[in-house]
């Protein structure tokens, strides 16, 4: 089994969204190579994973359902992926740029000594390669680049890509063994702290940042509750969050969250070459500032030079009458 490898991120028996995205993008890269499109589903009880991934556009799925792969630690999923790899010889593996995704990643490049292009947002194919495009010099520039020897590891930068749709596709899934047993993994999970609901940043159509503008802890009030009403996502600069106004979750920049929503609002945010690396392949910018001169004002299609304290209720309260809230 060769051809184009994804992996496949999933919870409670869901694919997460970046997975559906890495789906779409293998799909063309397999297409553009003629070679088949396979997706690894690892993890406990992840038969109805296996399906969704073949329904979403996978030819074919490895899977390994084993209860030492029931939360994600790369000290067992990289083995076993690096071990398939090593006997299967895809001709590239895509993974989401999440987390884990990145994780698992550098991992598999350093058992296989192989070729890794991070961050990802464009992919071509030219003869058997991969040529991928990403952003360098905190996005400034693109640079298109590619890996010499196989398989060819790339990692793709979440919202850059659309998702693949569920087309009702059917198949039987390969399973195989793990390739540690839970003894031999030396990271134990001993319990998770659940977290305050809300929009994830990274998988947020909009999100609504504030900066040092905000003025402390309570300046976050307006900015919040525009996010709430647009049903957006709250972010930060690293000035907010390096103040302690804010929770590092919500930082977005070079340090913090690379995002791509459809819509950004940066609300008294300077704009910083290291909070635009985070933010400036957002689909439409739009930037609230006193300061008409600052730096964020270059990047976003439309500016307010303004008072956001004035403006934000306003702009809540047009957009909670609009949308019957």
């Amino acid at each position: 089994m060769s051809g184009v490898w994804v992996f496949i991120e999933h919870q409670d028996g869901q694919l997460k969204a970046i997975s559906k995205e890495v789906l779409g993008a293998g799909r063309a890269v397999s297409d553009g190579l003629g070679a088949p499109l396979t997706a690894l589903v690892f993890g406990q009880n992840v038969v109805g994973v296996a399906a969704s991934a073949f329904a979403h556009g996978a030819d074919a799925v490895l899977g390994c359902d084993d209860a030492s792969l029931a939360r994600f630690r790369v000290e067992a999923v990289g083995p076993l992926l690096a071990g398939l790899a090593r006997a299967r010889a895809p001709q590239a593996l895509l993974l989401g740029g999440s987390t884990n995704g990145r994780d698992l990643a550098a991992w598999t490049a350093a058992e296989l000594d192989a070729g890794l292009v991070s961050d990802g947002i464009a992919l071509a194919v030219a003869g058997d390669r991969v040529k991928v495009t990403r952003p360098v010099y905190a996005g400034k520039l693109l640079s298109t680049v590619y890996v010499k020897s196989s398989p060819q590891i790339i990692t793709l930068r979440s919202r850059a890509f659309p998702a693949a749709a569920a087309g009702g596709k059917t198949g039987a899934a390969e399973w195989v063994a793990p390739a540690r047993s839970e003894a031999d993994i030396p990271t134990k999970i001993v319990g998770l702290e659940a977290k305050k609901a809300g929009v994830s940043l990274t998988d947020a159509n909009i999100i609504v940042s504030g900066g040092r503008g905000v003025g402390g802890p309570e300046g976050f009030a307006p900015v919040r509750e525009l996010a709430e009403v647009l049903g957006g996502a709250l972010g930060a600069s690293r000035a907010a969050v390096d103040a302690g106004w804010i929770p590092y979750d919500h930082q977005v920049g070079q340090t913090g969250k690379t995002v791509s929503p459809n819509l950004y609002i940066a609300c008294g945010i300077s704009g910083a070459i290291q909070h635009q690396a985070g933010m400036r392949t957002a689909k439409m910018i739009v930037a609230i500032n006193k300061d008409a001169d600052a730096p964020i004002f270059k990047l976003a299609q439309y500016g307010i030079v303004g008072d956001l304290f004035k403006i934000l209720p306003a702009l809540s309260a047009e957009f909670r009458q609009r949308l019957g809230k």
